[in-house]
């Protein structure tokens, strides 16, 4: 565990995230076709996963994301799961991404959305047609087994809407670590077609919130959302968008070319982003070139 916490250290400077850990783990010949996604791979082959992690770290992240955001305790249920296995493989997740920081890395534990647990694209929809308060009650024991496992931070990730941030915020009161909150947006909007400012506005003035940004969305909608990210919450905002390639549901399979590349993390970072890197297929190779990037225009 690092000496400086994350929140000190964004106060200073810009921090270099990792990038997709799905990609990597399928670089490394792991089968992700199952509805656990990588989470599959806490129980079958935890040592990939230490390895994905590692590979960024070698890559310059200085913080890593758990392999826990498609884990919940109803997913795991559903391959036969006790409910206390799943709490200690939720912890697993913490554990091997420490393993591999060492004192080098910041471990943030991955809060993925209700949408990704149902494995068919829900995510970047939103809309459940639930409340607030069962999200609420869905997240909570999520986040109690990972918060055990003592993180650095809680990553509330790819959020789709406003309901959704809400209720993860209220899942992770009385926890005492800190959280960032990343919306995946599309054409300026939530996914769920709502007004930025309105969700940021949701993590304004939250005590436990250190950054509110975006992730897993075109590279090419960061710019203005971490704008008016930084605008409404007046917090460091965080930006790791995907390739720029687009998610085929059913078919489990992306479509069109990279358009991820180091060079507009110049404007994300004068915005007040200073959380910044990758999601899904963005790799090593590129996480090393953006540290390049961002060490070479200071802060």
């Amino acid at each position: 565990m690092r000496q400086q916490t994350l929140a000190e250290a964004l106060a200073e400077r810009a921090v270099l995230l990792d990038g997709g850990l799905s990609n990597q783990l399928e670089a490394q010949g792991c089968d992700l076709s199952d509805e656990l996604w990588s989470a599959r791979l806490l129980a079958d082959a935890p040592g990939q996963i230490e390895a994905a992690h590692a590979a960024y770290l070698r890559a310059g992240a200085e913080v890593l994301i758990t392999a826990s955001y498609q884990a919940s305790f109803a997913g795991f249920a559903r391959r036969g799961v006790s409910r206390a296995e799943a709490a200690r493989l939720l912890r697993e997740s913490v554990a091997l991404a420490r393993r591999a920081a060492g004192d080098r890395a910041w471990v943030a534990a991955s809060v993925g959305p209700y949408g990704a647990v149902l494995a068919d694209g829900s995510e970047y929809r939103g809309r459940y047609g639930l409340s607030v308060a069962e999200l609420t009650a869905f997240h909570r024991p999520r986040v109690a087994a990972l918060v055990e496992a003592e993180p650095d931070v809680l990553a509330l990730e790819t959020v789709p809407d406003a309901t959704e941030a809400e209720a993860l915020l209220r899942a992770v009161e009385g926890t005492d670590l800190p959280v960032w909150l990343s919306y995946t947006v599309a054409g300026g909007r939530t996914r769920a077609g709502q007004d930025l400012a309105d969700a940021f506005a949701v993590a304004a003035g939250h005590p436990q919130v250190i950054a509110a940004g975006v992730n897993c969305c075109a590279p090419q909608d960061v710019q203005a959302a971490v704008e008016v990210a930084h605008a409404v919450t007046g917090l460091p905002a965080v930006a790791y968008p995907n390739s720029g390639e687009t998610w085929d549901a059913p078919s489990a399979t992306w479509h069109g070319g990279s358009a991820y590349a180091p060079e507009p993390a110049d404007g994300w970072r004068k915005a007040g982003a200073r959380l910044i890197g990758g999601c899904c297929r963005v790799g090593p190779e590129q996480i090393a070139a953006l540290g390049r990037r961002l060490r070479a225009g200071g802060d």
